[in-house]
C-alpha cells in the first residue's frame, strides 16, 4: 500500500472489519492519484473477499477526514500545460472518479468517519458511503468557487437532491455546514462523539457477520451499533431556520436572479454574511458552470452524473480561472483572483457550450 493509505484488518466474529485510514494529516489528508490509486486497489480487493463484512474508512489526525485533492499538484500540472490538455489532472479526475462510484456501488456496508473537515474530494469519499457518521466537529463544505472550480466528485448527484434548493445555494457560495446542517441536507446519517470511534470499532469487531451474500443483514448491524452513539449536544443549525429564504432566492428563474436574491438575503448571521461574500469573490465562470451543470444533471443517474463531471472537469481545468484561483488562494494567498470575467453576464454562451462539449470520441467512465 501507498504510505499515505493504511490498511488494516481487525477480526471479527464470522467476517472481519477492513479499516482505511487516509495518512497525510500534514495536508489535511488531501487526495493525491497515489492515494486515489491505492483505495481503490484496497476496496476492490475487499469487495471480493468474503471475509470483509464491512469497511471502515477515516482520516489520519484529528483534523480532517479529507480537504479535498492536493490542488497544490492539480495547480502545477494546470500552469504545465498552459491551457492545453492536462493528463495529470484527467487522470486524477477519471481515477477519482471511479473510485467515488466504487464507494457507492460496494455492497457491504461502508461506514465513514466524518471527522472534522470534509471538504472537495473528501465529500465525494463520505457521500457515497452507506453509513456516514458525524461528530461534534464535522465541517463539511464544496468551496470549489473559490478557486475556479465547481463541486464535482459527485457533487452533481447529491446537491441535486437536497431539500428546498439547498445543493444550488451551498455551490454558489461554498457555505460551510455544522454537524447539524449536515443531517438537514442529507449529507450525515449518524452522529456519535469523537472519543468514541475506538469504542466503535470494538464494537463492530464483536459482532456476528454473515460472510457473501447476505449484505442487508450486514447493513441493519451496523446501523443498529451507530444508531447507539448519537451526540446528545447538537450545534445550532444554520440553513434550517433560513431555508424558505433561500428556495426563494434559488428558484428564480435565471443566475442573475438568482445571485442577486442571494445577495438580498438579511446580514442577521454571520455564516450569511461569509456566504455572500464568497458569492461575491468567486469565479463569475465557475457560477455559470455550477448552475448549468447542475440543470443539466437534475435527471440523471449516478454513473451518467460522473461521466458528465468528467467531461466538465476536463475543460474547466484548462480554463484558466482554476490556476488563478489556487494562485490567490493557496499559492501567493494574496486573495486577488484575476478571473476572466468581472460578472456572470460577461461570460459568452459560446464559452458555456465550450465547457459542455465532449473532448473524446468515447467517456473514459463510460464501462460505469
Amino acid at each position: 500500500m501507498n504510505e499515505e493509505i493504511i490498511a488494516e484488518v481487525r477480526p471479527a466474529q464470522g467476517g472481519a472489519i477492513g479499516i482505511l485510514t487516509l495518512n497525510a494529516s500534514q495536508r489535511l489528508n488531501s487526495l493525491s492519484l497515489d492515494m486515489v490509486r491505492a483505495l481503490s486497489r484496497q476496496l476492490r480487493a475487499w469487495q471480493t473477499d468474503d471475509s470483509i463484512a464491512a469497511v471502515f474508512l477515516q482520516g489520519a489526525g484529528e483534523k480532517a477526514l479529507c480537504a479535498g485533492g492536493d490542488v497544490q499538484k492539480l495547480y502545477r500540472s494546470a500552469v504545465a500545460a498552459n491551457g492545453g490538455p492536462n493528463t495529470y489532472a484527467e487522470t486524477f479526475f477519471h481515477e477519482e472518479y471511479r473510485l467515488d462510484y466504487l464507494i457507492y456501488t460496494f455492497g457491504k456496508p461502508v461506514i465513514c468517519w466524518g471527522h472534522g473537515i470534509v471538504m472537495g474530494g473528501g465529500l465525494g469519499l463520505m457521500a457515497g458511503a452507506s453509513h456516514k457518521v458525524g461528530t461534534e466537529r464535522t465541517r463539511i463544505a464544496m468551496p470549489e468557487i473559490t478557486i475556479g472550480l465547481y463541486p464535482d466528485v459527485g457533487g452533481s448527484y447529491f446537491l441535486n437532491r437536497m431539500p428546498h434548493q439547498i445543493g444550488l445555494f451551498l455551490g454558489l457560495t461554498a457555505t460551510s455546514l455544522n454537524l447539524t446542517d449536515a443531517l438537514f441536507v442529507g449529507l450525515v446519517d449518524y452522529t456519535a462523539p469523537s472519543e468514541k470511534r475506538e469504542e466503535i470499532l470494538a464494537q463492530l469487531c464483536s459482532q456476528v457477520w454473515l460472510p457473501g451474500t447476505e449484505e442487508k443483514i450486514n447493513h441493519a448491524i451496523a446501523s443498529e451499533i451507530l444508531s447507539a452513539y448519537q451526540l446528545d449536544t447538537m450545534p445550532a443549525g444554520q440553513l434550517q431556520p433560513y431555508y424558505q429564504q433561500i428556495e426563494s432566492a434559488c428558484s428564480e428563474d435565471t443566475l442573475t436572479n438568482i445571485t442577486n436574491a442571494i445577495l438580498d438575503l438579511p446580514d442577521d448571521a454571520p455564516w450569511l454574511q461569509k456566504a455572500k461574500a464568497a458569492l461575491r469573490a468567486g469565479s463569475p465562470l465557475s457560477a455559470r458552470l455550477i448552475h448549468e451543470q447542475l440543470q443539466r444533471c437534475a435527471d440523471m443517474s449516478l454513473a451518467d452524473v460522473f461521466r458528465a463531471e468528467l467531461l466538465l472537469s476536463t475543460h474547466v481545468v484548462r480554463q484558466p480561472d482554476f490556476a488563478e484561483g489556487v494562485r490567490a488562494l493557496l499559492i501567493d494567498k494574496d486573495n486577488k483572483p484575476r478571473w476572466q470575467f468581472d460578472s456572470i453576464e460577461q461570460i459568452p454562451q459560446a464559452l458555456i457550450e465550450t465547457c459542455f462539449a465532449q473532448p473524446w470520441a468515447r467517456n473514459p467512465l463510460s464501462d460505469l
